[in-house]
């Protein structure tokens, strides 16, 4: 349930209503424009009367919310939310790309790679620690070696850092080194995880699930709000199709939509949609003209040799030539590179 209060309604109006919900248990959530006040009740709704809600001064209307999420929800909180992370922010008005290594191999690598990005446009440097693999056999990442290479490359080039976690433990080691934590796809409705994640103090980059429907990407979204941790980002990653001739199939639908239903910027991944360096620039440039908030694109200096997703990496000339080519695309939505 929300309450919208009526243009430029007093603060003890405000003062009042809150009062009067948290009297009977319930939670607030605040959402104050410039003239508009929202004010969101999160709880058990038969614990206040609806009429007696609608006698306070300056209480405008009152509208049900039928969805399971809440907090993230637009009708919460109507205004887009920008997410702090670092130097930078994601959010309306600019075009945020993260770029780097799937994985951290070693420092020399990173800083290598960090150098290029940053010269090509990227604000946040993305890299691996901990690589949950499909096979036990593949390269699973440095750890907290590679945190401390991820925040050793910020100190050199400016980049903000951001890094996926898989565990409680990588949660606490990546506090300590990074801007920014990932939840990837396999963890999206890893659900003591994004607890842990929204308890972190630091900005949640929520990657899409396999096979998760777009509600169900927004429930797990609200695991992470519901902890405190209001600075939430979603990643459309691609989804499992019955297509095989990329590696997933990027669902670009996804964009238009959650800027319907959510205040959460939403950014795309081109690389582990496709599966594919050929594919990569196409799918980058049609997320712009969507009007997504942001990319993450995976770079490499020897995609050839790399540990993990070579060849879905670009190389530094590929990336460079992208990044010089989206300006048209980022003035068709007037986003700022």
């Amino acid at each position: 349930m929300i309450i919208v209060m009526k243009p430029r309604a007093a603060k003890q109006s405000i003062r009042a209503v809150t009062r009067y919900i948290e009297d009977h248990g319930l939670q607030v959530h605040l959402s104050q424009g410039e003239e508009v006040t929202i004010i969101g009740i999160v709880g058990d709704k038969s614990k206040i009367s609806t009429e007696n809600l609608t006698i306070f001064k300056d209480v405008d209307h009152i509208l049900p919310v039928t969805e399971s999420y809440k907090l993230a929800n637009k009708k919460f909180h109507p205004d887009p939310t920008t997410v702090k992370v670092g130097n930078t922010s994601i959010g309306p008005g600019n075009l945020t790309i993260m770029a780097g290594p799937c994985a951290v191999e070693t420092q020399d690598q990173l800083f290598t790679i960090a150098r290029a990005v940053k010269e090509a446009g990227a604000t946040i440097l993305r890299g691996g620690a901990y690589k949950p693999r499909t096979s036990p056999y593949s390269f699973q990442g440095l750890e907290e070696e590679g945190l401390k290479y991820m925040q050793e490359a910020k100190a050199e080039t400016g980049l903000s850092t951001i890094c996926e976690v898989v565990s409680l433990d990588a949660i606490e080691a990546a506090v300590k080194y990074v801007d920014m934590i990932q939840i990837g796809a396999r963890n999206m409705q890893n659900f003591i995880l994004l607890k842990e994640a929204g308890q972190s103090g630091l900005p949640v980059l929520l990657k899409r699930g396999l096979c998760a429907t777009i509600d169900e990407w927004l429930n797990a979204a609200e695991y992470i709000i519901a902890e405190g941790n209001p600075n939430v980002v979603l990643c459309e990653r691609g989804i499992r199709t019955f297509e095989t001739a990329t590696r997933n199939t990027l669902d670009l639908s996804a964009v238009p939509v959650l800027q319907e239903r959510t205040h959460l910027p939403v950014i795309v991944d081109p690389s582990h949609s496709t599966g594919s360096y050929k594919y990569v620039a196409p799918m980058a440039k049609a997320a712009v003209a969507c009007n997504a908030d942001g990319l993450m694109i995976e770079v490499h200096n020897d995609p050839a040799h790399a540990l993990s997703d070579g060849p879905q990496s670009l190389t530094f000339d590929r990336f460079a030539a992208l990044t010089s080519e989206l300006s048209p695309y980022c003035q068709l939505v007037n986003r700022k590179l």
